[in-house]
């Protein structure tokens, strides 16, 4: 039975980001004990911009340590940066990445119901968070990108509890093989036409793959993955 471990917990007030200025809820920290979750997230868990972050689809985000040193080889200089906790994440996951888990997937962590709903579409606070300028475009390229988790039933999570697979709608729609679509293999038309139908997939990512089957053409990423000019 599919399983992984979550080693952190973590929650985070919106504050300012660095000497930017931007709001932002990344940097979160580090709970003791169980903490309760709802429908829109963790009890005490902030994020600034509700329109992009948070809300049902987005209750939780998840990310595998296992990434953390293929970052560190990737950009040494900012080892230091590539730590637990270090993409917002509110469960530091081992054991399962993006690879092991499905559109779809229902895992009980604790005494929790939850759903995997979609990957994160990373954005431009990533450049601020690490101090790399296409840290966001690198984000998305790698395919380490973490993802979330709706709530499906309600309870409480804590570090040390595991997630067991409980049930398993769309096998083949890894959220490896979501990303790989969505940024690689973009126009793949028999690929987004079968992602537009798939269950729970999330109203904006629908939208999204009817768009580019309507036009023939990407949309345009700038304004997610490169940071404003001041």
């Amino acid at each position: 039975m599919p399983h992984f471990e979550v080693l952190e917990l973590r929650i985070g007030r919106a504050a300012a980001l660095g000497a930017s200025g931007a709001l932002s809820a990344i940097d979160k920290q580090k709970v003791q004990g169980p903490l309760p979750v709802g429908h829109l997230g963790f009890e005490g868990d902030e994020q600034a911009d509700r329109r992009h972050h948070g809300g049902p689809h987005k209750a939780i985000h998840a990310y595998a340590i296992a990434h953390l040193p293929a970052w560190i080889d990737e950009l040494p200089e900012r080892a230091d940066r590539f730590r637990p906790g270090a993409f917002g994440e509110n469960l530091v996951i081992e054991g399962a990445s993006e690879s092991d888990l499905c559109l779809g997937d229902r895992w009980r962590i604790g005494s929790a119901l939850v759903e995997v709903s979609q990957g994160r579409q990373p954005c431009w606070k990533l450049n601020l968070r690490f101090d790399v300028p296409d840290m966001a475009r690198r984000v998305q390229d790698s395919g380490r990108t973490g993802w979330y988790f709706r709530v499906i039933e309600p309870g409480a999570i804590a570090a040390g509890d595991h997630g067991t697979l409980v049930s398993r709608a769309n096998p083949s729609w890894s959220l490896a093989h979501v990303s790989h679509l969505l940024y690689h293999d973009r126009m793949n038309r028999p690929a987004l036409e079968e992602l537009t139908a798939v269950p729970g997939l999330p109203e904006s990512w629908r939208r999204l793959a009817q768009a580019r089957l309507a036009s023939g053409k990407t949309e345009d990423w700038s304004r997610r993955i490169e940071t404003p000019r001041t």
